[in-house]
């Protein structure tokens, strides 16, 4: 399921062209939905809910609407390939069209796709982590459960846009502290992760993943 075109960008409530898959084929249908925060200032100061909250919410069906954030011209492309699919279902065949589509997908995951890219070689050298065919089983297990990457001298727990009690803060560093010196953390130049969802709850708070 994915957005087209929406009839008002400045409401609070927009309405959205979604196209859907039904037995019959693609089809496009509206459907309301509320904008979530754009701005960068109101996105770092949405509350945090940890994953495991966010799937409970999620299967006991207290999530009323989920946003991934994305970026604009992407999803304005995207949207634009769906909308050129869709047309050309209504004059081929789903045989062709399925045959046509692969063949693109095929072509645009070949190692000459990236070749403009000034990474290639980079992704060239590193070309047997990517195999061109999805091996049948597992690799075997290096008894690797978890590495946690922490950037050399700075605290363990990084709490700049949502601050912890002390308490906390000393107990998370602590905790890595002693991990590290168990050898099972190491440092590298990767401090924290950046949120990619924003969560509706039913109340009308949003909450940031």
């Amino acid at each position: 399921m994915s957005a087209g075109q929406t009839s008002d960008t400045t409401s609070s409530v927009e309405t959205l062209n979604v196209l859907t898959r039904t037995r019959t084929g693609l089809q496009y249908r509206s459907m309301e939905m509320e904008n979530p925060p754009t701005s960068a200032s109101e996105l770092t100061s949405l509350p945090v809910v940890s994953w495991m909250r966010f799937a409970k919410n999620l299967y006991g069906g207290r999530i009323e609407q989920i946003c991934i954030l994305s970026d604009h011209e992407r999803m304005k492309s995207e949207a634009e390939e769906l909308r050129q699919l869709h047309a050309a279902s209504t004059t081929e065949s789903e045989d062709t069209l399925s045959a046509k589509t692969k063949k693109e997908r095929f072509d645009g995951q070949s190692w000459d796709s990236p070749s403009a890219s000034p990474f290639y070689d980079v992704l060239r050298e590193h070309m047997n982590v990517l195999p061109d065919e999805i091996p049948a089983e597992l690799p075997q297990d290096k008894g690797i459960q978890h590495e946690i990457d922490l950037v050399s001298g700075t605290k363990y727990c990084v709490t700049r846009q949502w601050p912890l009690p002390r308490d906390q803060v000393k107990a998370i560093d602590d905790f890595f502290e002693s991990r590290r010196q168990a050898g099972q953390v190491r440092e590298s130049k990767s401090p924290h992760s950046a949120p990619t969802f924003c969560v509706k709850k039913p109340q009308g708070e949003w909450r940031i993943m």
